[in-house]
């Protein structure tokens, strides 16, 4: 077992290395990557315990900072990974109107099927009511039946709209 690292010293060599490893990262897989490998070689190097014996602490650090770079290019390339930065101009999120506009031609379809599938009389009074939006009033003076048989005629339609949509 290794003995504890004295925290002032290694809190002076990582605020020293910090900005030098932050920016060798920042080259080499860009500025939203760098923060996490720099903390992850200050984490191994501190994890091996080896700070204290090493005569040049920095050289051990570039030697675990390749090698963070090598590993992470051999789970790319082994996982298949692509990473594009996201531009926001050009990648921004769009509605799925293209989606939206072919639910809609089939809901016009499964409509016009029902409608077309209504008795005659449910169908004249559901459009006169929907299309030319009579009140049931105005569609049982203009047909001659009472306003409870328009009503009946209407709780039919929705109900078949309904099932055909359920």
């Amino acid at each position: 077992m290794t003995a504890p690292v004295p925290a002032a010293s290694f809190d002076a060599f990582y605020r020293a290395q910090h900005n030098r490893f932050y920016h060798f990262f920042r080259r080499k897989v860009g500025r939203d990557a760098a923060p996490d490998l720099v903390q992850e070689v200050f984490t191994r190097m501190l994890r091996g315990g080896a700070f204290e014996r090493l005569e040049n602490p920095q050289a051990y650090l570039w030697r675990i900072a390749r090698n963070v770079l090598i590993e992470r290019a051999r789970t790319w390339h082994r996982k298949r990974c692509v990473l594009y930065p996201l531009d926001e101009a050009r990648d921004a999120a769009v509605p799925p109107e293209q989606e939206w506009r072919i639910e809609a031609i089939e809901l016009r379809r499964v409509y016009r099927r029902t409608l077309l599938a209504m008795p005659r009389r449910t169908r004249r009074i559901f459009l006169m009511h929907r299309l030319k939006g009579l009140s049931y009033r105005e569609i049982s003076v203009e047909l001659g039946v009472g306003e409870k048989g328009v009503e009946y005629h209407m709780m039919r339609a929705l109900a078949r709209c309904r099932r055909a949509l359920g």
